[in-house]
């Protein structure tokens, strides 16, 4: 059973700077594609940030390139995203997403807040 927790989230002041994590237990990290979405008070859950399944290449969409950066340690079975100059539009619950390989099968955290104060 593959289990995600997200950390990291809080208020933090607009321009500034955060990282969260994302633990993966339960299965082998390598096996799954990682990624990030996040979903604002009421809005539709919106892709962030994700790896490809070799892990070789990242996407973003343009809401946050260049200003977000996602991340992994393997050996920690953890990934991360670094978020600089954050607006106020940034707010929301942040969801930790891992797609599995083959399968395509994806799993979630349970999120990790992020407010952003202007």
């Amino acid at each position: 059973q593959v289990q995600l927790v997200e950390s990291g989230g809080r208020l933090v002041q607009a321009g500034g700077s955060l990282r969260l994590s994302c633990v993966l237990s339960g299965r082998t990290f390598d096996s799954y594609a990682m990624g990030w979405f996040r979903q604002a008070p009421g809005k539709e859950r919106e892709f962030v940030a994700s790896f490809t399944f070799s892990g070789d290449s990242t996407y973003y969409p343009d809401s946050v390139r260049g200003r977000f950066t996602i991340s992994k340690d393997n050996a920690k079975n953890t990934a991360y995203l670094q978020m600089n100059s954050l607006k106020s539009e940034d707010t929301a619950v942040y969801y930790c997403n891992a797609r599995e390989t083959g399968s395509g099968m994806d799993y979630w955290g349970k999120g990790t807040l992020v407010i952003v104060s202007s």
